[in-house]
């Protein structure tokens, strides 16, 4: 039978959480419950495809022992299921040691399932107690998890339930790892995948964006073998939510190539020509970098790769850093899209003097690239409760010298603790975004001039009022702000004093 009610499996789910909940923090749940749901998963997919072998299991086991490549992952004896229920005894080492084998048999899975101890201890007192550990593996024994009890993509949504909960659980920070399920849904049906085109995220979290983006393409094509599949590249540099995105991408069955690492500093997706790397280049790009990030000049003026020839943001905010990282990424005449801080597209704007932002935006949109700019709600991310922006740059645009804006900033509906786009409002953004429509309140469509009258201010909220109440400036946009000005002061008074240093004065002194 398919489990097809979502809300029995996340029921499901959440009680193996709450079977461990009091003796770890929220945040740690994850690194135990999720490998567990993935060995089940593999464990009872192993079952299914030793009886397609042959209805006798020990029959199938005896022929797929002299072959493992009849089944896609091969279940060594302590880490099949029906093993792991019977131990009693000794389990974190058991648990610990099953992983291990698993990983050893799999090469795919090694740095995955093998990182985990599940008999760890601090200060001599067991992170996890065994009798917890059976708990949490009598909690996930009651559901099978094969080919023919769970369908892919509801399995995938409930671990992204689970991912939410423990957002919830660890604060703000969660949200870096977390893109809330709407808003990756909405990007996915922007980036509008077809056959044979590779889909690239460099900051990939737990690979949300990217199983969105496949699940997408599923409903356009089906599973007609016929259609050339995606293939799929992400980078992610916590090494525990890198081992979730390897877990999320096999229970998916997508062809996808994840790599640990950090982006900005060591690109891994390269192409080595004459012992010159430049980067790989991708059909489509998508991501939600952490926002505002900051990172050291020397980072961008010495970038082997090139990738920041719009502009040097500035040392507080790496936003328009990442989207010149996606932009140099890209294949020709594609698009990608980004969710981003709100201060992104407004930054600098309305100031006299330069600014770092604004200049990148400039010439973003002076060479009509940006194609369009959506304003998310307020309070739909855990690691802020500011609304974000999704940015649209595609280097074939349709509609020539013209953005679409659209104000989606109440098309929500309030959730405890965050709010949620409506699945027909995902789909009424979308609509206006493929049709580019002008709908009054929501969407316009303005044209490069006023985007410079406007002195680069590319906020939706510039051009399509929903009340009389006046725009305010968020907290963390002045901070960047009255930051870069600082950055710009020291910088000033460091060519002053070598100015007066080689005149002979050195009277003069910063205070």
């Amino acid at each position: 039978m398919m489990y097809n009610n979502l809300n029995d499996l996340e029921n499901w789910l959440w009680e193996a959480a709450c079977v461990i909940r009091g003796e770890i923090d929220a945040p740690k749940y994850k690194d135990f419950i999720l490998p567990l749901i993935f060995v089940k998963r593999l464990s009872d997919v192993f079952e299914d495809e030793l009886l397609e072998i042959d209805n006798d299991i020990d029959v199938a086991l005896e022929i797929v022992e002299s072959d493992h490549t009849l089944v896609r992952f091969y279940i060594p004896e302590k880490a099949r299921w029906s093993n792991i229920q019977k131990q009693n005894t000794n389990l974190g080492e058991y648990l610990t040691d099953a992983m291990r084998d698993l990983a050893r048999e799999n090469p795919k899975l090694q740095g995955v399932i093998d990182t985990i101890d599940f008999n760890q201890s601090i200060s001599g007192q067991r992170t996890i107690s065994d009798e917890n550990l059976k708990k949490l593996i009598n909690v996930l024994s009651r559901k099978r998890l094969g080919l023919k009890d769970v369908d892919p993509d509801i399995l995938g949504r409930a671990y992204e339930y689970l991912l939410r909960k423990f957002a919830e659980g660890s604060g703000q920070s969660a949200g870096e790892f977390y893109t809330p399920m709407e808003v990756a849904e909405l990007m996915a049906y922007i980036i509008d995948p077809e056959p044979g085109e590779e889909i690239y995220d460099p900051a990939c979290g737990t690979a949300g964006l990217l199983i969105k983006t496949n699940i997408r393409f599923k409903e356009k094509y089906g599973n007609d073998p016929g259609i050339e599949s995606l293939k799929f590249y992400g980078q992610e540099i916590n090494r525990s939510t890198y081992a979730m995105a390897k877990m999320n991408v096999f229970i998916h069955d997508m062809e996808a190539d994840i790599a640990i690492g950090d982006t900005m500093l060591n690109p891994a997706f390269k192409i080595n020509e004459n012992n010159i790397y430049r980067l790989r280049k991708f059909n489509k790009v998508t991501a939600n970098p952490m926002w505002n990030q900051k990172f050291n000049q020397d980072v961008y003026l010495n970038d082997p790769f090139n990738r920041f020839t719009f502009g040097i943001p500035p040392n507080n905010s790496a936003d328009w850093g990442w989207i010149q990282h996606m932009y140099s990424s890209l294949k020709d005449n594609v698009k990608l899209v980004v969710v981003i801080d709100t201060g992104a597209v407004t930054r600098g704007s309305g100031n006299e003097g330069s600014n770092r932002e604004k200049e990148i935006r400039k010439k973003f949109v002076e060479n009509d690239l940006v194609e369009a700019v959506i304003l998310l709600p307020d309070n739909l991310f855990y690691n802020t409760t500011a609304p974000g922006v999704i940015i649209v740059i595609n280097k074939n645009k349709i509609n020539k010298n013209m953005i679409i804006m659209i104000n989606a900033s109440k098309m929500f509906e309030k959730g405890r603790p965050k709010n949620f786009i409506p699945e027909d409002k995902v789909k009424e953004i979308f609509s206006i975004y493929k049709e580019w429509k002008e709908v009054t309140g929501v969407s316009k469509i303005v044209s490069l001039d006023e985007i410079i009258k406007a002195d680069y201010n590319l906020s939706p909220s510039r051009y399509v009022l929903q009340d009389e109440k006046e725009e305010l400036i968020p907290i963390e946009d002045i901070i960047v702000e009255l930051r870069e000005i600082e950055e710009e002061r020291q910088k000033n008074d460091a060519i002053l004093n070598e100015i007066l240093k080689n005149i002979g004065y050195e009277g003069y002194k910063n205070e």
